[in-house]
């Protein structure tokens, strides 16, 4: 419970009518979830506007409104109050009820098209191994601790986070390592939230049925640095050409790492194979478990943020070396018949280029990759023949299959994936729209040494379908499959 007045406090506001000094028992954005008692916030989005259920908001027992404009009639005992964001208006709302929470925490958000999630779960476990109580919020999971929350948001709303971020305090945690989506960012759910730093990774292309434009995108990433305050670092990968632009105009303290280019935290491979990584870091060379060169840059990350949070560096890297991959990215699976079997989250074309270059880079020759990937319904359809493409460069068979298809159909999905394919690559491709089917096909078509990679899904245990989540673990069913035609495997 809190004061209204204090609730918005820091918010700008247009115009206030009704009573201030009211107690307020939650803060809202559903009309349907209001209690008595409660303030209820009209968020005008893409899809759907607030300010159409505020009067079912009442009905539900909402005291106070927060929107844009002031509705035609005013009930009396309800206080109203007009804002010139409500989106906005909801971060420091939420961060206010909750009792500002970010400020009681050193709160790190990671951003970039890849690489977020294993980032920020290497900060979380590095953190808890170092000693601390430790908070994660990202795609896979949210963590308080040792304790597991399901998420259905790479990066949640508002009152969400903030919730979360409560409760983490209350547990005593002294870290939050989180992802900042592009579309979180956009609409401002990480607004009013302190962070003691933020991570550019890299940006390729990806979300531009919501953002409109590649500029638009980095746009939208930049806004998270924009926003920083000055005793905050901005660190960036500086190899990817749009890292400075990150940095333009942000007052936070300004750093760089990366694996190719001078930078402020510089790793360089010295190995790179299929058991491991041997980077060397500050003139220390460690053997990691991670593979490939995306994870060089996601453990540079790491340890350049912990260094930055004034950790020992070599405990930092001892903790890191032993470290495994994050659910669904680059998970592999070892069978009995010596196929190599490998699940990613590679979902956009960048992704899914350097998870198979990394393969390319462990081939004897004589092995054949066998890709089965698939693209997501109602979402950017520019990349899907782009997927394709690069599948069946990198690919000696290659299976197109059904991803999230959501409410498209998913036959029509796969036809713009082979859109603008040549007669070489078609050579290549078969199409089995049932993705359990297109796995089991991929197993069969399969010798002793191949290399089977199921890309798109990674630590997703669904398929969506029509608005309804079926489940599909892309690991299980590789597994069971696996078993059921070579009779046998083992992570």
């Amino acid at each position: 419970m809190a004061i209204l007045k204090e609730i918005v406090y820091k918010v700008s506001l247009k115009s206030v009518s009704g009573n201030m000094d009211i107690d307020i028992d939650g803060v809202f954005i559903d009309s349907r979830k209001v209690k008595p008692g409660g303030l209820f916030v009209a968020i005008q989005g893409k899809e759907t506007n607030g300010h159409r259920f505020i009067d079912s908001a009442i009905e539900n027992g909402a005291i106070a409104i927060v929107s844009h404009y002031m509705p035609a009639y005013l009930r009396p005992g309800v206080t109203y109050i007009t804002v010139k964001d409500s989106s906005a208006a909801l971060g420091t709302i939420a961060s206010n009820f909750y009792g500002n929470p970010s400020s009681s925490l050193k709160l790190v958000a990671i951003t970039g098209t890849n690489g977020k999630t294993t980032t920020a779960t290497l900060l979380y476990q590095l953190f808890r191994d170092l000693g601390y109580a430790t908070g994660l919020i990202s795609t896979v999971n949210n963590r308080i601790n040792n304790l597991v929350l399901p998420t259905a948001l790479t990066t949640p709303d508002a009152l969400v986070i903030n919730e979360l971020l409560a409760k983490m305090v209350k547990q005593g945690c002294t870290h939050c390592f989180m992802e900042a989506s592009s579309h979180a960012i956009d609409q401002k759910r990480i607004h009013g939230l302190k962070f003691t730093g933020a991570v550019f990774t890299n940006i390729s292309h990806d979300h531009l049925d919501y953002h409109g434009s590649f500029d638009a995108y980095i746009a939208t990433k930049k806004k998270l640095f924009d926003q920083l305050p000055k005793e905050a670092f901005a660190l960036v990968n500086i190899d990817d050409k749009r890292g400075l632009i990150m940095l333009q105009n942000t007052r936070a303290k300004k750093l760089t790492y990366g694996l190719k280019r001078v930078a402020d935290y510089k790793g360089k491979i010295i190995s790179n194979t299929i058991r491991g990584l041997e980077l060397e870091i500050d003139h220390n060379q460690v053997w990691f478990k991670l593979i490939g060169e995306f994870n060089g840059y996601n453990l540079v990350a790491a340890y350049a943020v912990a260094s930055l949070l004034e950790e020992d560096n070599e405990e930092v890297l001892t903790q890191l070396s032993s470290m495994g991959p994050a659910p669904g990215r680059f998970d592999q699976i070892t069978t009995a018949s010596g196929v190599t079997a490998i699940v990613d989250y590679a979902h956009t074309p960048d992704a899914l280029d350097k998870v198979l270059t990394t393969i390319k880079a462990f081939r004897t020759g004589q092995e054949q990759v066998i890709t089965v990937v698939g693209c997501g319904g109602n979402r950017d359809r520019e990349k899907r023949p782009i997927m394709a493409d690069i599948a069946c460069k990198h690919s000696d068979k290659v299976i197109l299959t059904s991803d999230n298809p959501r409410d498209e159909p998913p036959e029509e999905i796969l036809e713009d994936m082979k859109r603008g394919m040549n007669a070489v690559s078609l050579r290549k491709v078969l199409t089995i729209v049932d993705r359990r089917e297109a796995i089991k096909t991929a197993c069969s078509l399969s010798d002793n040494h191949d290399i089977i990679l199921v890309a798109g899904k990674g630590h997703e245990t669904y398929q969506e379908i029509k608005g309804k989540r079926h489940d599909f673990d892309d690991k299980v069913v590789l597994t069971e499959m696996m078993q059921l035609v070579k009779g046998g495997a083992e992570d």
